[in-house]
């Protein structure tokens, strides 16, 4: 079949609708729709119909009270159409001409119904709205002059108004939520940046808190578990003694210590391999061993009882820097150091600076550290530190392990050549042992010049009697001992008159008259005793005394 052909088919099976009753039909529904008159639909209520104007708009004044969103687009023509099948012609005439057309007719709007019709916000049609357009007129200009006489009081309706007319999709429960939480949280321009956070904070709601992450909640979670953690961590380092580190004192007021590494630790398997095997293995041996602790040297439990004496004088003046600073003095290389860094932690020595010279002598960096006393295991080393004037000591350990007090520091010093100068000396060996007592009662009164060890014993002195102005004289942590061969009825005198001058105290002075010191020495258990000859110092090591040779005046080259 030919396009033509269908054409025309499909003209002949729509023409009955488009036939002059018809035409007629609709001109007259659109002048009623233009002068709003009221239409019935068969079997339903009376609607109301807005009035338009010219340019299809609707007219302000014919809106119903309750619309709340009026439409302002002009109907359509298919719209119109749409609705022939639900509206009644207001008069009889109308009706008759709609009764009077053909069965035909009445059938076709069908097919038209069924067509789909474009979306129409318009809710003029209210089923609630029940008001004949005069009745609403009359209502419209009653309430416009109502507003005009008492425009105050009407104000908040215009304004609620306009809010309708820019919301017009909003219901009421939101709008009522809306407007109380703006009450309740005004906008106000913000002083400074916040985050999101922070202005959450500000404006909360239940859907923050119901959408939030679990991310962000297990985050929370993890900050508390941090937080518990750190305080329990700092719980426990409040409770360990070793936590709360005292600082070390200011050198220019501390009594300095230097002490080489082989007079601290027993470092004798090291310098055997130094020895026989020569630097690069002794290196590699430090190296391998690092995490080994080295053991206790002779001046180990010496080093302990000054520490000992810094804690009962933080005790009594916690703002003391009149204390013991122990100075770490070594010619080892700086790899070494990290063997004795780990071998002074673990014996809990409070040792902070440390001088590594990597193979030079350490004598020339004493000055610099303002050492008062050094100690070492290397004799040539003591000679050197002694001729550029700083009191120095070979240490020697024990042949037996004896049991020192770990509450006071006992410290031993012979009297010529270590606390007093070697005339003494020097007259004993030209004149002999006759003339040296004539000497000593001739100059009785005179004091003995000062030796090496002199400045230690003032130091130890001074912070004596901090502890007597507390009335810790019986309780004091610090002893002192002159142990010494002259007889005290021939030359004690002198030697007890040199100190009252110098303003020095002893302790205990113990006058020998060339007895041997060794059985003295037992029964002090002195962490160091100094003496400047060998043969006293290898008698007081038989019996497991910590002894310092002071290689000191005539007596310098004994060690040799």
């Amino acid at each position: 079949m030919s396009q033509t052909s269908l054409k025309q088919k499909k003209k002949n099976e729509t023409g009955p609708r488009y036939s002059k009753d018809s035409l007629e039909a609709d001109k007259s529904r659109k002048d009623s729709e233009k002068s709003g008159v009221c239409l019935s639909t068969q079997g339903s209520q009376e609607l109301t119909l807005p009035k338009t104007d010219s340019r299809g708009y609707l007219v302000r004044n014919q809106w119903s009270r309750t619309s709340r969103s009026p439409s302002t687009r002009a109907p359509a023509v298919d719209e119109s159409r749409s609705k022939n099948t639900s509206l009644k012609p207001p008069s009889s005439s109308t009706t008759s001409r709609t009764s009077s057309t053909s069965p035909s007719h009445q059938e076709s709007p069908k097919p038209l119904s069924a067509q789909p019709s474009p979306p129409t916000p318009t809710t003029a049609l209210d089923s609630r709205s029940s008001t004949t357009p005069e009745v609403q007129l009359q209502t419209g200009s009653r309430r416009s002059t109502k507003m005009a006489e008492n425009s105050d009081a009407w104000s908040p309706g215009l304004g609620r108004e306009i809010r309708e007319s820019r919301y017009p999709r909003e219901s009421r429960d939101s709008r009522d939520s809306r407007d109380t939480h703006q009450r309740e949280y005004p906008r106000t321009p913000p002083a400074e940046w916040k985050s999101y956070a922070q202005r959450r904070a500000l404006y909360p709601s239940q859907l923050d808190q119901d959408c939030m992450p679990d991310l962000v909640r297990q985050r929370e979670e993890e900050e508390d578990e941090d937080d518990a953690y750190w305080a329990s961590v700092r719980t426990l380092y409040e409770k360990t003694p070793s936590c709360s580190r005292p600082r070390p004192p200011k050198p220019k007021h501390a009594i300095t210590i230097a002490v080489s590494s082989r007079a601290l630790f027993n470092m004798v398997d090291g310098r055997k391999i130094y020895k026989e095997e020569g630097l690069e293995k002794y290196m590699e041996y430090q190296l391998s061993n690092e995490n080994v602790v080295l053991a206790p040297g002779p001046a180990f439990r010496f080093v302990k009882a000054l520490q000992h004496v810094n804690a009962r004088l933080r005790e009594l003046y916690p703002d003391e820097q009149d204390l013991f600073d122990i100075v770490l003095m070594t010619n080892n290389h700086a790899q070494v150091g990290v063997r004795l860094i780990n071998s002074v932690n673990h014996y809990g020595l409070l040792i902070d600076r440390f001088c590594l010279t990597g193979g030079k002598s350490p004598i020339g960096y004493l000055k610099a550290y303002l050492t008062n006393l050094y100690l070492s295991a290397d004799s040539e080393k003591v000679q050197e530190a002694i001729q550029e004037g700083i009191a120095s000591a070979t240490m020697f350990d024990g042949a037996k392990d004896v049991a020192y007090c770990d509450t006071q520091l006992r410290v031993a010093f012979d009297g010529d050549a270590v606390l007093f100068s070697d005339e003494s000396d020097h007259i004993t060996k030209e004149h002999g042992l006759d003339k040296f007592f004539q000497h000593e009662a001739l100059f009785e009164n005179k004091p003995l010049a000062q030796g090496p060890l002199k400045g230690f014993l003032e130091d130890l002195g001074r912070l004596q009697k901090k502890f007597y102005a507390k009335d810790e004289r019986l309780c004091c942590p610090i002893r002192t001992y002159l142990v010494t061969a002259r007889s005290a009825a021939s030359s004690g005198a002198r030697v007890l008159k040199t100190l009252r001058r110098w303003g020095l105290e002893i302790d205990e002075a113990l006058f020998l008259a060339g007895a041997p010191k060794g059985p003295i020495l037992v029964k002090i258990r002195p962490h160091i005793f100094f003496d400047d000859h060998m043969f006293h110092i290898e008698g007081a090591q038989k019996f497991g005394t910590i002894t310092a040779h002071v290689p000191y005046g005539i007596n310098q080259k004994e060690n040799n």
